[in-house]
């Protein structure tokens, strides 16, 4: 396929480190285009996301935003680098993909923000209380190697992704089997490609490699 069918629009401190693990786990041609931050992104990029956020992807005309749809829509679309179980297994896999872009994401910006939801308010917010979402997530990824089962796929890349920034930044306890579920994804050669794409894209920026 041709890097034109395939383009990743990005900022790499952003988000859009995990849509790039999520590409380099899929082994595909892409087109990387750098996205400032501030008032400076152009009127062509706010045409493919008109709330100016990255990572964006536009791939032979679709236009996929947010995260977690992007590593769905990559599995699905090239089901040969087999990121996704298949259709009638992938309850845990929904479950666990949309759990993060949900509750926790909720849960967590609200830590960074000091928001505090009152106890007779927690029902409203969706997630209920932090502490709930971790106990929650950490029970999930204790359970087996991979959030989805005993295969890796795109919602670890995910979920792996949301668990180790929370354990850098604070959002999230080091608990052990967070560190032990980041363990088993840490070293893969598509994370570590990924990062290493990003580093250098954040000092020159423009597309490394």
């Amino acid at each position: 396929m041709s890097e034109d069918n395939l383009a990743f629009y990005t900022n790499p401190r952003s988000r859009g480190q995990i849509a790039r693990w999520m590409l380099e786990e899929i082994g595909v041609p892409y087109q990387t285009e750098v996205v400032q931050f501030g008032p400076s992104r152009s009127k062509r990029f706010l045409s493919i996301n008109p709330m100016g956020k990255v990572p964006a992807i536009v791939h032979n005309g679709t236009v996929v935003t947010e995260v977690a749809a992007i590593c769905a829509y990559l599995a699905d679309a090239f089901p040969e680098a087999d990121m996704a179980p298949p259709p009638s297994e992938r309850g845990d896999y929904y479950r666990w993909l949309f759990f993060v872009a949900g509750p926790l994401e909720a849960a967590a910006t609200n830590k960074a923000l000091s928001v505090e939801v009152p106890v007779d308010k927690q029902g409203m917010v969706g997630y209920g209380t932090l502490e709930r979402v971790v106990d929650t997530l950490a029970a999930a990824v204790g359970r087996r190697p991979f959030i989805a089962g005993d295969k890796f796929s795109a919602a670890d890349v995910y979920v792996g992704s949301h668990i180790n920034w929370g354990m850098q930044f604070g959002t999230l306890p080091k608990h052990p089997r967070f560190l032990s579920y980041w363990d088993r994804l840490a070293d893969r050669s598509a994370y570590r490609r990924a990062g290493m794409l990003d580093d250098e894209l954040a000092k020159t920026g423009t597309e490394a490699g």
